[in-house]
């Protein structure tokens, strides 16, 4: 997966969020609940680091939108 680039996570309100997990599976579900709170890309494919343990799943999100893209109250 490609870093993190600034443009997307330039404002106060987005954020890059890394699951770690032992499986494809988990990662993907704690992401999918990270992703339920707020407007999001959405998991992404899970992937895995040479020499590191775990598997890993990102998601983008704009805390300032409730998910279905309405400002967050």
């Amino acid at each position: 997966m490609k870093p993190i680039s600034e443009a997307q996570i330039a404002g106060p309100g987005l954020a890059a969020v890394e699951v770690v997990a032992d499986d494809d599976k988990t990662a993907t579900a704690a992401a999918q609940a990270v992703c339920a709170l707020w407007w999001s890309s959405g998991p992404s494919q899970p992937w895995r680091i040479p020499g590191e343990p775990g598997v890993r799943v990102r998601a983008y999100v704009d805390i300032r939108r409730a998910p279905d893209g309405t400002p967050a109250t």
